[in-house]
């Protein structure tokens, strides 16, 4: 968009002539400027079609249309006139034509009606949104079946829904040069870190970047430090308008970006990824039972097929009890080359079934790897035990909601296998030094340590991870964090 000098002159046509030539109104055909009269007073609307509710904007322009000269004597400002003949909520005035512009292109329409020097900004648009309907990522057995959509106002009414505390903030910003995508900051003011709120602002506030094309992840590179071999997510995201309400309760930072249907959780640390909305949506035993099976399972996950690879290297180290981990039936092919291949192969059937029609995807999916795995068995590709353990690290990795944390452990669970296979008992133990090095020094949006409640440490945030508490008066709404 081009630069715009000074403020709107008072003269309609130069003002008019301007706001055509900022919104390049004859290059698009979806930008419109209707001309109309009122009250004997040339005035054009300026919007965007497909942004506007057409009801709203039919009535107000029927009532303003029949306006008379005499009605509009008397009346000296853009804000007298629609003090008196603008009967809509979401209305003001604006004398800046780079403003304007971009009002305009976010949604609003601009009346401007000669003989005023400002234009009258009427906010009634809408925007195409799909139904609410429950995340396929995040699904619970009981509880709300809503999700946040790609509408930022819409995505704002369901967490006011929930939570009807006038401490409850909803701080607007525009990010990108280009875009000037809708970001919105929400917290509740006295229970929020005003620290890290405030730092989160400077660094919104401070982005240079054209736009954001993919909505929260845009976002999220742009505010974090540059580790690209660290791939442990440094933000928490979900699309549960349950669990962001939760969250902002207990003294979070949501970040709420226009055009996704996922939310940002700050501050985040590795623990928070081990808690899972359905574990809230049964009693507090029953819940802390399934985030402890969870937690060992995704252990489970990063250690088995490292931890087996290395026994049967060193057979010496098996324990009669667990000699039936060995290989009955070796062949040709290296264990190490097998546990890789099967790795990147069901990485290969997941986009395979991602990419698929959704009729045929699950079965896709099934089938694929039934076959893959039996014929690569029958042909003495892979032996059954390497089939067995990965298939069930590929089944155990979906106990985790986080598929950045699954990722994470994935790439270590490979580097752990390579050094096993390089330098053995010693490899092992490398790798396992070099991830909680690369957690330790995993740097965060907020600043907060990536290991609290470890580090620093806090007995009671950690037993709150640990275990389900019952919801009461005293942890319904959290503390400052």
């Amino acid at each position: 968009m081009q630069e715009a000098m000074g403020r709107l002159t008072g003269d309609y046509e130069t003002d008019r002539k301007q706001l055509e030539g900022l919104l390049r109104i004859s290059e698009s055909f979806d930008l419109v400027a209707r001309q109309m009269e009122i009250g004997q007073r040339q005035a054009t609307l300026f919007f965007v079609d497909g942004f506007i509710k057409d009801d709203v904007m039919e009535k107000i322009l029927e009532y303003v249309m029949s306006l008379t000269a005499a009605d509009m004597a008397g009346l000296s400002t853009a804000e007298e006139f629609t003090g008196k003949f603008v009967p809509y909520v979401e209305v003001g005035v604006l004398d800046d034509p780079s403003e304007i512009a971009v009002q305009v292109l976010s949604g609003p329409m601009c009346l401007l009606i000669e003989g005023y020097g400002k234009g009258i900004m009427i906010d009634a648009r809408t925007y195409p949104v799909r139904g609410m309907g429950e995340p396929d990522d995040d699904r619970v057995l009981r509880g709300a079946r809503d999700g946040f959509v790609e509408t930022l106002v819409f995505n704002t009414a369901l967490i006011r829904r929930r939570i009807r505390d006038p401490q409850l903030t909803m701080e607007y910003m525009q990010v990108g040069t280009t875009s000037k995508t809708d970001v919105v900051l929400c917290y509740m003011d006295q229970r929020v870190n005003h620290q890290q709120l405030e730092n989160l602002r400077q660094k919104l506030q401070s982005l240079d970047i054209p736009s954001l094309t993919m909505g929260q992840e845009s976002l999220a590179e742009c505010l974090l430090r540059k580790q690209w071999y660290n791939p442990f997510p440094k933000v928490r995201y979900t699309e549960r308008p349950d669990c962001a309400c939760a969250c902002v309760a207990e003294g979070r930072i949501l970040v709420v970006v226009d055009n996704t249907p996922v939310v940002m959780i700050l501050p985040t640390a590795v623990f928070d990824f081990v808690q899972d909305t359905n574990d809230y949506y049964f009693p507090p035993l029953v819940g802390s039972y399934l985030r402890l099976v969870r937690s060992m399972v995704f252990l489970f996950t990063l250690f088995l097929t490292p931890v087996w690879y290395l026994l049967i290297k060193n057979p010496e180290l098996i324990p009669p009890w667990l000699e039936f981990i060995q290989i009955k039936e070796p062949n040709t092919v290296p264990i190490i080359l097998q546990l890789l291949i099967v790795e990147v192969m069901i990485d290969g059937v997941k986009l395979a079934s991602l990419n698929t029609p959704g009729a045929l995807s699950h079965a896709f999916g099934v089938v694929g790897a039934l076959l893959l795995g039996e014929f690569a068995v029958s042909a003495g590709l892979f032996v059954p035990e390497v089939l067995l353990y990965m298939a069930f690290v590929a089944v155990a990795n979906f106990t985790q909601p986080s598929f950045e944390l699954g990722y994470a452990f994935k790439l270590f669970r490979m580097l752990f296998l390579i050094l096993t296979a390089l330098f053995n008992l010693w490899g092992f133990i490398s790798g396992v030094a070099l991830m909680l090095v690369t957690l330790l020094t995993t740097q965060t949006i907020s600043g907060r340590s990536y290991f609290y409640p470890v580090i620093p440490f806090d007995r009671k945030a950690l037993w709150a991870l640990i275990v389900r508490r019952p919801i009461t008066r005293h942890n319904s709404g959290g503390k400052k964090e």
